[in-house]
Formats: C-alpha cells, structure tokens, sequence
C-alpha cells in the first residue's frame, strides 16, 4: 500500500511543478489521508523538494480506523502545543531550498495563510486549488472495497431496523439506534447525521430527526451512511408504515422510483454530469414537480461524503469508470411529507456490466 500513497503524491507533484511550483502544502484533512494514509488531528502533508513530510502536532492516534501514516513518509511531531503545523511545514519547505509553495487556499484561513507568508517571506505562495481533490475522484480497486463494504454495513443495519415495531418511536430514537447498529456491525461511525423523516418531515433532504412519533399510514423515510477504514457511503429509502399505501403515497413512490431509475441507467463512461442529473430531474419535471425538487440528483464520495463530481443541472465535466456517485432524486410536498431513493454505485463500462450498485436493501414500497 506504500506504493500507492507514493504514486499519488507523485501525480500531485507532477501537476504542481508543471505549474512552475517547487513544493506543495495539503492542509485539508481529507487531502492528507489520501496522500498520507492518515491524517492525525491537526496533520499538514508537505509534498517538498528534497523529501514529503508529515507534520503532526502530536504522534499519530493508534486506533485502527484512524489508519497509520506511510511508512516512507517522515514524521515530524511538534511538541506540545508548539505552533502550527502549516507554518512549521512551510519553514522546512523554506530549508530544503525551496522558492516557492502551492498551499490550499480554499482551505486556509487567512490568518494562517498569513502567518505562512511571515515565516518563509522568500516563498512565493501559489494556490493548488482542487488539485487533489481532482485526483480523489477516480477510485481504485481498494477504496472502492471499503466503499462496498460500508455500503454492506449500511444495508444491514437498515434491514434491522425495518425488522421491529415502529409505531410510537421517535425520529430521534430511531436514528440513534441506526447509528448504534453501523458501528455494531463494524463501521467506524455514521457517515453523516442519521436522518429519519416521518409523516410531514418525509423525503426532505437532510432532514434532522426530532420528537416526532412514527403514526400509522407515514411515510418513513431513512437516510443513513456507515464509514469504513475513512471511506463513506450512502443510502435512502422510503416506506409506509402499519397499513396498504394510499394511492398518492404509491403514485409519488413511483413517480421518484422511476426518476432515480432513469438517473441510474444514465451512469456510464463518458456521460455529462448535467446529463445524468437532467435524466432523472425530467421525469419528476413532467409530472409537474420541479418546484419540489432538490438542487442536484447526486455527488460522488469517498473520503468524504458529497466530494466532486456533482450531479446537478449545471455541472460541468463528464464521469470516468470507477467513480462512486450518489443518485438520489425525491420529492417532498410541504404538510404532506414526499420521497426520497437514494442509493451508492460505481461507474462501470457497458463491457463490465454497467454501474456496480453498493447499496442493495430492496426498493419495493413495503408497508412496514
């Protein structure tokens, strides 16, 4: 895995130095995992021009699923509470000779970038932009396994749930346990905020749970993630609780189910990212529900949870092969509640069998 982490920080100083920069400095703490295999609290990465440096302000943590930094990577360690990492690495950025340094200025503040700047005034600061980031956005075989195996975590718990009485439970209360249930199974934690949305509250993006009780005949709608070795997923469904859905309830079900059905089937090589969002967003536009709708239809993860590319009606750019999306269309109609079907999968060429799906938990409307 050494070898891994070396060749990304190689294609990252490639592209910094064909931008005429000696030296680079990764602040944002996603970026230094990625290049680093660990990112202690903290960490800066210096990607410099005589070795890479990971400077810590205190020695990395040993749990498991914090990960340990590349063991070809030097380790600086501050002592305790002696200054910041970021200046630090740029003063050794400064001693290898370096005259200039590529910084993450959409991460540092400016009180840091100044500080930066005053310590190593013979460095010209250049900004790296979204460099890495970029380079997060195609997975390899490795990353993709630990999103499928979150996904697996995800999938269970949600399943668990849906197996005992819900009636008279709260929203807050069923989110707590599906989060006690992710890491029961082995997740390191919930990817984002648990969220379940009852009754009114159904199919609300990024709903936050409340006192709320589950009712006969709501819409319950679930969106949860597990995070595993750092790499998160994510998955939504929507059931009807105690009783048959009503007629609106499975004409709106299935209105969202086609929609995300038409954005799934759109994931391939090649296709625009607004493409695949104005897949899905059409059929739920035709039914005369574009007012309802949410600004995009799906993002992609990894180290974090909404990463590049984003799905939405002006995005730019196209998907590569083994890039981990969301598709997640839904409606929610205020005072009535809506739906929500979400689901992570991997881009995959026609010749391998299209768009790998991660997220497996049946997307029938049950009545629960």
């Amino acid at each position: 895995m050494s070898e891994v982490y070396a060749n990304r920080r190689s294609r990252l100083r490639e592209h910094f130095n064909a931008a005429g920069t000696a030296a680079a400095l990764v602040t944002r703490p996603a970026n230094v995992r990625y290049l680093a295999a660990a990112a202690p609290r903290g960490a800066v990465l210096l990607i410099g021009r005589g070795e890479d440096v990971l400077v810590c302000s205190g020695p990395p943590d040993d749990r498991p699923h914090e990960g340990q930094p590349d063991e070809n990577l030097r380790l600086h360690v501050l002592p305790a509470h002696d200054g910041d990492a970021a200046v630090v690495a740029a003063g050794l950025a400064a001693d290898q000779g370096a005259d200039s340094l590529a910084v993450e200025e959409h991460h540092l503040t400016v009180t840091r970038h100044r500080a930066i700047a005053s310590v190593a005034p013979r460095l010209r600061l250049t900004d790296l932009g979204g460099a890495v980031e970029q380079l997060r956005v195609v997975k390899d075989e490795e990353e993709i396994s630990c999103l499928r195996i979150g996904a697996e975590i995800a999938d269970q718990a949600l399943g668990e749930l849906l197996e005992s009485i819900l009636v008279g439970r709260t929203e807050r209360h069923l989110a707590l346990e599906l989060e006690r249930r992710l890491v029961d199974h082995g997740a390191d934690g919930p990817a984002f905020p648990t969220s379940v949305a009852t009754g009114p509250h159904a199919g609300r993006r990024g709903h936050r749970p409340t006192d709320r009780r589950v009712e006969e005949g709501d819409f319950l709608s679930v969106c949860l993630g597990a995070t595993y070795r750092g790499y998160r997923c994510e998955i939504g469904r929507t059931f009807v609780i105690g009783t048959s859905p009503a007629d609106w309830q499975i004409e709106l079900y299935d209105l969202v189910f086609a929609a995300q059905r038409a954005g799934r089937e759109f994931l391939a090589p090649g296709a625009a990212y607004r493409d695949v969002d104005r897949a899905a967003r059409q059929v739920l536009d035709s039914a005369g529900y574009a007012e309802a709708l949410p600004p995009l239809t799906g993002h992609g993860v990894g180290l974090e949870i909404d990463e590049d590319p984003q799905l939405a009606p002006a995005a730019m750019g196209k998907l590569d092969a083994c890039v981990p999306v969301t598709v997640e269309p839904g409606v929610h109609l205020p005072g009535r509640g809506g739906v929500r079907i979400d689901d992570t999968l991997v881009v995959r060429p026609e010749a391998d069998g299209g768009p790998e799906l991660l997220t497996i938990t049946t997307k029938e409307l049950l009545a629960l």
